[in-house]
C-alpha cells in the first residue's frame, strides 16, 4: 500500500520575494537588533571537519547578504538538529527528507524553502544497500545471520527507507542479521563497512556521477570500485532546508531569497558545498514531504509490533 508513496512529489513553489535590503554594514530591518547572530545547522553525514569545510561558505555569503553573523552549528546527530529547532535554539538547518518530517511530527514550527536538486534538473536521490566488491553476496537474502550497517534512526536513506525495503522483503532486521549498527553518518557506514565491521551499509545514492561513496572516494577515504550496490530504491524527494516560522516575515523572506540566489551570486561557493554535483536549490514547502512523514509512522508501527 504504502510501496511507492514515499517517492518524489511535485509540489507548489513558493513565490521567490524581492531582495531583502539588509546588506553587511548597512542593516535597516526590524529584525537587526533581535537577531545579531542566526544558528545555521545541518544534519551530519561526514565528519565535522568536513562539514566546516563544505559549509564554511554558506555561511559566510549569508552573513554578507543579510548583515548579521551566521554561525554554523556542528550537530552530533540528526536528533540535535530536530531538537534544535523544536526549541528555537537553530534558526535555519539543512535536513535529509525523514529528520525534517520527523521535525514537523515533534511540533517543530518550521517550513521547508528550498530542496536541493540534481544537475539535470530532478528533485530526488536513492536509497543503497552497499556490499564490498569481492564478497559473495548478491541479494538481501543472501546476508542471513551477517551485519547490517544503518546510518541514524532518523535518516532518509540510512534508515527509513532501508527498514520499508526490508518490510517488503519479509526481512525483520533484528531478526534477519546478526547485528543492526547505527553508525552515526553515511561517511562512518562505509567506513564500517571496508573495515568489515559491518556486512552491508545503507547511503544515499543520487545516480553514476554522485554519492556519498563518490564524495569519500574524492577525499581519498576509499576506493569506490571496492564496492557495489546490491539494492536500490524508488525515487526519494530531495533534501529541503527550513526555517523557524516564528521569524520575522521580513526575515524569513532575505534568507529565503539569499539561499535561492546563491548558486548564480556566489557560484564558486555553492559549488564547493556540493562539489559541483548539484543543481541550483529550488522553492518548495512542506507539503511535499507529506509522503515521507507518511513513510516515517509505517517505520514507527514496525518498531511497535518489534
Amino acid at each position: 500500500m504504502l510501496n511507492r508513496r514515499f517517492l518524489l512529489q511535485t509540489s507548489a513553489l513558493l513565490a521567490v520575494p524581492a531582495i531583502a535590503r539588509a546588506q553587511t554594514g548597512t542593516q535597516t530591518n526590524s529584525w537587526a537588533a533581535q537577531y545579531p547572530e542566526l544558528v545555521f545547522a545541518i544534519i551530519p553525514s561526514e565528519n565535522a571537519s568536513g562539514v566546516m569545510d563544505r559549509w564554511a561558505p554558506f555561511t559566510s555569503y549569508m552573513s554578507r547578504k543579510l548583515g548579521t553573523k551566521v554561525t554554523l552549528r556542528v550537530a552530533n546527530d540528526y536528533a540535535a538538529v530536530i531538537e534544535g529547532q523544536r526549541s528555537g535554539n537553530i534558526h535555519i538547518a539543512s535536513y535529509g527528507p525523514s529528520s525534517f518530517a520527523r521535525a514537523l511530527m515533534t511540533g517543530a514550527k518550521i517550513e521547508a524553502f528550498a530542496i536541493e536538486t540534481n544537475l539535470d534538473g530532478t528533485k530526488g536521490y536513492y536509497s543503497v544497500f552497499y556490499v564490498k566488491k569481492d564478497s559473495p553476496y548478491q541479494k538481501v537474502e543472501d546476508l542471513k545471520g551477517k551485519n547490517l550497517g544503518l546510518v541514524d534512526p532518523n535518516s532518509t536513506s540510512g534508515n527509513n527507507v532501508p527498514r520499508f525495503a526490508l518490510n517488503k522483503m519479509n526481512i525483520k532486521p533484528e531478526e534477519f542479521f546478526n547485528r543492526v549498527v547505527y553508525t552515526g553518518s553515511h561517511e562512518n557506514a562505509i567506513i564500517a563497512l571496508n573495515q568489515g565491521t559491518v556486512d552491508m551499509a545503507a547511503n544515499w545514492w543520487n545516480d553514476e556521477q554522485e554519492s556519498n561513496l563518490l564524495r569519500m572516494a574524492r577525499k581519498n577515504m576509499v576506493k569506490a570500485d571496492d564496492f557495489r550496490i546490491i539494492f536500490k530504491s524508488d525515487q526519494i524527494v530531495n533534501s529541503p532546508m527550513a526555517y523557524l516560522t516564528d521569524l520575522p516575515a521580513d526575515l524569513r523572506s532575505a534568507i529565503r531569497t539569499a539561499v535561492l540566489a546563491m548558486p548564480t551570486e556566489d557560484k564558486q561557493g555553492f559549488d564547493h558545498l556540493y562539489d559541483g554535483k548539484s543543481g541550483p536549490w529550488q522553492p518548495v514547502d512542506n507539503a511535499a514531504y507529506k509522503p515521507i512523514i507518511e513513510l516515517n509512522s509505517f517505520v514507527d508501527s514496525l518498531r511497535r509490533r518489534g
